[in-house]
């Protein structure tokens, strides 16, 4: 029989604490809304799995290495069945200390607190069945990447420019709703949809528009839980270049912004709301979990080009970006392209990726560690063998972007900065096909 347990706990850190997202620092010194930390436990009397939705922009692998090593002692469950999932806002914490430094504190703390939830989870473990639906949202997400009229790609170019050609590719619009009914126990409402979570930006921690899902679904039905599993957003986000950043119809209905990511929150949350008493059975069965180890080649640079990338970033870290010769996105695409030269000049060839995954019954949790492109999840959903499979980004790792093979040949600031070679997003969906097709037997 299957179980399922839940918890809930707050994880923002202190102010001051260096924010993650932006090429340039930020030190939060407000809280606009909190970030959170669900866990749902899954138990088949045999083997238990804890999957947490958290309101992080990630966790890189070796810090979620230890994490989970700290989960699962603290729960007494494996550290392959611990799965984090993070939902990538823009306006949560550094945990791993790159450009900015992270607060080694907090992340003890955080991770103490993490093995908490995990118990708590497992202790309200009860007797469950899921039903499933799916829906879509529109005008939500938005491909962030343009052929341009000279030929050029180019991620967000602006609102209202006249030399765009053409997105990229077109978002992936599906929502995907699971309810969990237990026993003696809350009703939770698991959704998943893809779009970046940087709506919001500046220097107070928000949970961006997640946490306005959740809110806007518990808000709508009584003694629900609801959680929220950001998918493949890789090449997408909020920005519409159709409208005017400074139109008329801005002041009701704001383009970025805090307005806007409560309308994101409450179109999801609504689109999950109109397919909730469709929901059709799940078959239940057992639990089962798995880490597989992806080796990829790393877009190691050439020596040549390593001189001017460290110009790149002198410029940069000095506040000289004006003299970057490009503008907008353009300056941000080259600033990041050099620092993954300056990062791999001395690195090894191939890069250690871990694909996670949990499964309970039909339903199938497909953890990336990064931020994959929109077909990335695309194919996990059509090859996976369960007949509801929920890919999650910035899983179990925090390693970048992995770009679709065509993207590296195009360029723009997703494929420029990544640190994988061409290929590495078709090796992903290769990878979990092949372990969810040996989890389902």
């Amino acid at each position: 029989m299957l179980k399922v347990g839940f918890s809930r706990i707050d994880i923002t850190p202190p102010l001051g604490t260096y924010m993650q997202g932006y090429f340039s620092p930020r030190q939060a010194d407000g809280i606009l809304d909190p970030l959170l930390a669900s866990c749902i436990a899954f138990s088949d009397g045999e083997r238990t799995a804890v999957v947490f939705s958290l309101d992080l922009i990630g966790i890189g692998q070796s810090v979620s290495d230890e994490a989970r090593k700290i989960i699962s002692e603290m729960a007494h469950i494996s550290a392959d069945a611990v799965f984090l999932a993070c939902t990538h806002t823009h306006t949560g914490p550094v945990m791993k200390t790159v450009l900015f430094p992270h607060n080694p504190v907090y992340n003890a703390y955080c991770f103490a607190r993490l093995g908490s939830a995990a118990m708590a989870a497992i202790d309200d473990l009860k007797p469950a069945k899921m039903l499933s639906a799916r829906g879509s949202v529109k005008n939500v997400a938005f491909i962030r990447r343009f052929r341009m009229k000279d030929g050029t790609i180019r991620t967000n170019p602006g609102y209202l420019n006249p030399n765009i050609r053409t997105p990229i590719s077109t978002p992936d619009e599906m929502l995907q709703l699971v309810r969990i009914i237990r026993e003696g126990g809350e009703e939770l409402a698991l959704i998943n949809f893809q779009v970046h979570p940087d709506v919001i930006g500046g220097t107070k921690w928000s949970a961006d528009f997640p946490g306005f899902v959740r809110r806007t679904f518990e808000g709508a039905v009584p003694g629900i839980r609801c959680i929220y599993f950001n998918g493949a957003q890789g090449d997408t986000n909020h920005i519409d270049v159709s409208r005017d950043r400074n139109g008329p119809d801005t002041e009701t209905f704001p383009v970025t912004g805090y307005k806007h990511s409560a309308y994101m929150g409450r179109a999801i949350a609504g689109a999950a709301l109109a397919v909730y008493d469709t929901a059709q059975p799940l078959a239940d069965g057992k639990v089962s979990f798995a880490i597989d180890d992806l080796i990829v080649p790393a877009n190691l640079p050439k020596p040549e080009d390593i001189p001017h990338a460290k110009h790149l970033i002198e410029l940069h870290e000095s506040g000289r970006d004006a003299e970057i010769p490009e503008s907008g996105m353009g300056v941000t695409t080259l600033v990041a392209e050099a620092y993954r030269m300056v990062r791999l000049e001395h690195a090894a060839p191939d890069i250690l990726l871990r694909l996670s995954s949990v499964t309970a019954g039909d339903l199938a949790f497909a953890g990336i560690p990064g931020e994959p492109f929109t077909d990335v999840g695309r194919g996990i959903k059509e090859a996976s063998p369960y007949s509801f499979t929920i890919p999650c980004c910035v899983t179990n790792g925090s390693e970048g972007y992995f770009p679709m093979y065509s993207a590296f040949a195009e360029g723009g600031y997703e494929a420029r900065s990544s640190r994988f070679c061409p290929g590495v997003a078709e090796e992903i969906v290769a990878g979990h096909t092949r372990m969810l097709r040996r989890l389902h037997g």
